[in-house]
Protein backbone atom coordinates (compact mmCIF):
# COMPACT_ATOMS: atom_id res chain seq x y z
CA UNK A 1 0.00 0.00 0.00
CA UNK A 2 3.33 2.18 0.65
CA UNK A 3 2.68 3.08 -3.33
CA UNK A 4 -0.78 3.59 -3.38
CA UNK A 5 -1.25 6.44 -6.49
CA UNK A 6 -5.21 5.50 -7.83
CA UNK A 7 -8.16 4.21 -6.17
CA UNK A 8 -11.09 2.90 -8.24
CA UNK A 9 -14.76 2.54 -6.61
CA UNK A 10 -17.26 0.35 -7.87
CA UNK A 11 -20.68 1.90 -8.40
CA UNK A 12 -23.96 -0.08 -7.49
CA UNK A 13 -24.10 -0.48 -3.71
CA UNK A 14 -20.84 0.83 -3.29
CA UNK A 15 -21.36 4.46 -3.77
CA UNK A 16 -25.67 4.51 -3.97
CA UNK A 17 -27.99 2.16 -3.63
CA UNK A 18 -29.11 -0.46 -6.25
CA UNK A 19 -29.86 -3.65 -5.12
CA UNK A 20 -32.98 -2.99 -2.69
CA UNK A 21 -34.77 -1.30 -5.81
CA UNK A 22 -34.39 -4.85 -7.58
CA UNK A 23 -35.81 -6.19 -4.38
CA UNK A 24 -38.88 -4.14 -4.05
CA UNK A 25 -39.66 -4.95 -8.41
CA UNK A 26 -38.68 -9.07 -7.26
CA UNK A 27 -41.64 -8.64 -4.87
CA UNK A 28 -44.28 -7.52 -6.73
CA UNK A 29 -42.70 -10.07 -9.38
CA UNK A 30 -43.32 -12.79 -7.31
CA UNK A 31 -46.87 -11.29 -5.91
CA UNK A 32 -47.76 -10.90 -10.11
CA UNK A 33 -46.86 -14.96 -10.17
CA UNK A 34 -48.21 -16.39 -6.99
CA UNK A 35 -51.46 -17.42 -8.85
CA UNK A 36 -49.09 -20.06 -10.91
CA UNK A 37 -46.17 -20.82 -8.86
CA UNK A 38 -44.80 -20.44 -5.61
CA UNK A 39 -41.82 -17.57 -4.64
CA UNK A 40 -38.70 -19.99 -4.60
CA UNK A 41 -40.12 -21.23 -8.24
CA UNK A 42 -40.22 -17.88 -9.48
CA UNK A 43 -37.14 -16.78 -7.95
CA UNK A 44 -34.69 -19.86 -9.23
CA UNK A 45 -36.44 -19.70 -12.65
CA UNK A 46 -36.00 -16.19 -13.23
CA UNK A 47 -32.11 -16.52 -12.06
CA UNK A 48 -31.36 -19.11 -14.54
CA UNK A 49 -33.15 -17.13 -17.17
CA UNK A 50 -30.70 -14.22 -16.01
CA UNK A 51 -28.12 -16.61 -16.25
CA UNK A 52 -28.90 -17.42 -19.54
CA UNK A 53 -29.29 -14.85 -21.26
CA UNK A 54 -26.62 -12.97 -19.83
CA UNK A 55 -23.91 -13.18 -22.55
CA UNK A 56 -26.37 -11.64 -24.67
CA UNK A 57 -28.13 -8.97 -22.43
CA UNK A 58 -25.88 -8.13 -19.99
CA UNK A 59 -25.95 -6.66 -16.90
CA UNK A 60 -28.38 -3.72 -15.59
CA UNK A 61 -32.57 -3.17 -15.40
CA UNK A 62 -32.86 -4.12 -19.32
CA UNK A 63 -31.46 -7.45 -19.58
CA UNK A 64 -33.55 -8.28 -16.28
CA UNK A 65 -36.52 -6.86 -17.26
CA UNK A 66 -36.51 -8.67 -20.87
CA UNK A 67 -35.71 -12.01 -18.61
CA UNK A 68 -38.37 -11.44 -16.10
CA UNK A 69 -41.14 -11.18 -19.60
CA UNK A 70 -39.61 -14.24 -20.25
CA UNK A 71 -39.93 -16.02 -17.33
CA UNK A 72 -43.44 -14.73 -16.95
CA UNK A 73 -44.33 -16.27 -19.98
CA UNK A 74 -42.67 -19.84 -19.64
CA UNK A 75 -44.05 -19.81 -15.68
CA UNK A 76 -47.83 -19.18 -17.01
CA UNK A 77 -47.40 -21.44 -20.68
CA UNK A 78 -48.60 -18.50 -22.04
CA UNK A 79 -51.15 -17.11 -20.15
CA UNK A 80 -49.74 -13.79 -19.06
CA UNK A 81 -52.03 -11.28 -20.78
CA UNK A 82 -50.56 -8.63 -22.73
CA UNK A 83 -51.66 -5.77 -19.82
CA UNK A 84 -49.71 -7.84 -17.05
CA UNK A 85 -46.75 -7.37 -19.85
CA UNK A 86 -46.76 -3.44 -20.31
CA UNK A 87 -47.09 -3.59 -16.45
CA UNK A 88 -43.82 -5.31 -16.63
CA UNK A 89 -42.23 -2.75 -19.11
CA UNK A 90 -43.52 -0.15 -16.91
CA UNK A 91 -41.33 -1.23 -13.77
CA UNK A 92 -38.76 -1.72 -15.94
CA UNK A 93 -38.68 1.80 -17.06
CA UNK A 94 -39.53 3.41 -13.40
CA UNK A 95 -36.41 1.21 -12.25
CA UNK A 96 -34.34 3.51 -14.77
CA UNK A 97 -36.02 6.97 -14.23
CA UNK A 98 -35.26 6.03 -10.27
CA UNK A 99 -33.65 8.85 -8.25
CA UNK A 100 -29.87 8.00 -7.43
CA UNK A 101 -29.78 7.81 -3.59
CA UNK A 102 -26.00 7.56 -1.85
CA UNK A 103 -24.88 5.72 0.56
CA UNK A 104 -24.45 7.68 4.41
CA UNK A 105 -21.35 10.25 3.75
CA UNK A 106 -19.96 8.99 0.22
CA UNK A 107 -19.53 12.31 -1.26
CA UNK A 108 -17.52 13.38 1.79
CA UNK A 109 -14.88 10.51 1.81
CA UNK A 110 -14.46 11.12 -1.77
CA UNK A 111 -14.30 14.75 -1.10
CA UNK A 112 -11.37 13.72 1.27
CA UNK A 113 -9.61 11.41 -0.88
CA UNK A 114 -9.42 13.70 -4.09
CA UNK A 115 -6.44 15.57 -3.39
CA UNK A 116 -4.49 12.48 -2.07
CA UNK A 117 -4.88 10.04 -4.78
CA UNK A 118 -6.12 9.77 -8.50
CA UNK A 119 -10.21 8.28 -8.07
CA UNK A 120 -11.60 6.36 -10.63
CA UNK A 121 -15.13 4.41 -11.39
CA UNK A 122 -14.90 1.29 -12.81
CA UNK A 123 -18.78 -0.48 -13.16
CA UNK A 124 -19.93 -2.70 -15.01
CA UNK A 125 -23.58 -2.77 -16.67
CA UNK A 126 -25.63 -1.16 -19.32
CA UNK A 127 -23.88 1.81 -20.44
CA UNK A 128 -26.35 4.67 -21.36
CA UNK A 129 -28.09 3.59 -17.72
CA UNK A 130 -24.75 4.01 -15.76
CA UNK A 131 -23.67 7.51 -17.41
CA UNK A 132 -27.06 8.72 -16.59
CA UNK A 133 -26.88 7.47 -12.68
CA UNK A 134 -23.40 8.72 -12.52
CA UNK A 135 -24.42 12.49 -13.74
CA UNK A 136 -27.69 12.39 -11.54
CA UNK A 137 -25.48 11.22 -8.46
CA UNK A 138 -23.13 14.40 -8.46
CA UNK A 139 -20.00 12.30 -8.14
CA UNK A 140 -18.65 12.81 -11.41
CA UNK A 141 -16.42 15.69 -10.51
CA UNK A 142 -14.41 13.50 -8.06
CA UNK A 143 -13.21 10.62 -11.10
CA UNK A 144 -10.29 11.12 -13.20
CA UNK A 145 -11.16 8.14 -14.84
CA UNK A 146 -14.59 6.45 -15.65
CA UNK A 147 -14.59 2.98 -17.30
CA UNK A 148 -17.93 1.50 -17.82
CA UNK A 149 -17.33 -2.67 -18.73
CA UNK A 150 -19.54 -5.42 -19.74
CA UNK A 151 -17.78 -7.71 -17.18
CA UNK A 152 -15.27 -7.21 -14.38
CA UNK A 153 -12.93 -10.20 -14.63
CA UNK A 154 -9.06 -10.07 -13.83
CA UNK A 155 -8.63 -9.38 -17.69
CA UNK A 156 -10.93 -6.51 -17.53
CA UNK A 157 -8.73 -4.91 -14.78
CA UNK A 158 -5.34 -5.77 -16.30
CA UNK A 159 -6.77 -4.15 -19.91
CA UNK A 160 -7.33 -0.96 -17.68
CA UNK A 161 -4.39 -1.01 -15.41
CA UNK A 162 -2.21 -1.77 -18.88
CA UNK A 163 -3.91 1.06 -20.72
CA UNK A 164 -4.04 3.84 -18.25
CA UNK A 165 0.00 2.88 -17.87
CA UNK A 166 -0.96 1.66 -13.58
CA UNK A 167 1.00 -0.93 -12.21
CA UNK A 168 -0.99 -3.69 -9.57
CA UNK A 169 1.06 -2.41 -6.35
CA UNK A 170 0.07 1.74 -7.51
CA UNK A 171 -3.66 0.16 -7.58
CA UNK A 172 -6.66 -0.44 -5.05
CA UNK A 173 -10.48 -1.23 -5.80
CA UNK A 174 -13.03 -0.53 -3.71
CA UNK A 175 -16.66 -2.55 -4.06
CA UNK A 176 -19.29 -4.22 -2.50
CA UNK A 177 -19.15 -7.59 -4.61
CA UNK A 178 -16.16 -10.31 -3.66
CA UNK A 179 -16.77 -11.75 -6.88
CA UNK A 180 -16.06 -8.89 -9.03
CA UNK A 181 -14.47 -6.36 -7.17
CA UNK A 182 -11.89 -8.37 -5.30
CA UNK A 183 -11.21 -11.66 -6.28
CA UNK A 184 -10.38 -10.36 -9.66
CA UNK A 185 -8.02 -7.33 -8.55
CA UNK A 186 -6.00 -9.44 -5.50
CA UNK A 187 -5.64 -12.27 -8.56
CA UNK A 188 -3.50 -9.55 -10.35
CA UNK A 189 -1.29 -8.34 -7.41
CA UNK A 190 -3.28 -5.13 -6.27
CA UNK A 191 -5.19 -4.39 -3.23
CA UNK A 192 -8.90 -4.22 -2.13
CA UNK A 193 -10.89 -3.20 0.30
CA UNK A 194 -14.28 -5.02 0.62
CA UNK A 195 -17.61 -3.16 1.68
CA UNK A 196 -20.16 -5.11 2.26
CA UNK A 197 -24.01 -4.12 0.96
CA UNK A 198 -27.01 -5.75 3.12
CA UNK A 199 -28.20 -7.11 -0.20
CA UNK A 200 -25.97 -9.06 -2.28
CA UNK A 201 -27.74 -10.79 -6.41
CA UNK A 202 -27.08 -14.53 -5.82
CA UNK A 203 -24.94 -14.04 -9.50
CA UNK A 204 -21.94 -11.65 -7.09
CA UNK A 205 -21.78 -14.11 -4.17
CA UNK A 206 -18.54 -16.11 -3.43
CA UNK A 207 -17.70 -18.63 -1.41
CA UNK A 208 -13.93 -18.37 -1.84
CA UNK A 209 -12.34 -16.20 1.26
CA UNK A 210 -9.61 -13.94 0.25
CA UNK A 211 -6.23 -14.74 1.53
CA UNK A 212 -3.95 -11.96 0.42
CA UNK A 213 -2.73 -10.45 3.83
CA UNK A 214 -1.44 -6.84 3.51
CA UNK A 215 -3.23 -6.47 -0.11
CA UNK A 216 -6.79 -7.30 1.43
CA UNK A 217 -9.17 -5.31 3.72
CA UNK A 218 -12.57 -5.51 5.32
CA UNK A 219 -14.51 -2.35 5.75
CA UNK A 220 -17.68 -2.23 7.68
CA UNK A 221 -18.58 1.57 5.86
CA UNK A 222 -16.73 3.37 3.10
CA UNK A 223 -15.72 6.61 5.43
CA UNK A 224 -13.39 3.84 7.29
CA UNK A 225 -11.48 3.59 3.78
CA UNK A 226 -9.76 7.38 5.03
CA UNK A 227 -8.31 5.36 7.90
CA UNK A 228 -7.31 2.51 6.68
CA UNK A 229 -5.27 4.08 4.60
CA UNK A 230 -3.45 6.33 6.88
CA UNK A 231 -2.78 2.82 8.91
CA UNK A 232 -3.42 -0.37 6.56
CA UNK A 233 -1.41 -2.14 9.24
CA UNK A 234 -4.00 -1.51 11.99
CA UNK A 235 -7.10 -3.49 9.33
Amino acid sequence: MQNLRVIAFDADDTLWHNEVIFERVHERYRDLLSNYHDAETVNLTLFATEMRNLELYGYGVKGFTLSAIETAIELTAGKISAEEIRTLLERGRAMLNHPVELLDQVADTLNELTDKYDLWLITKGDLRDQERKLEKSGLREYFRAVEIVSEKNTATYATILQLRHTAPAEFLMVGNSLHSDILPVLELGASAAHVPYHLTWEHERSEILPDAPGRFFELAHLRELPALLLNPSSA
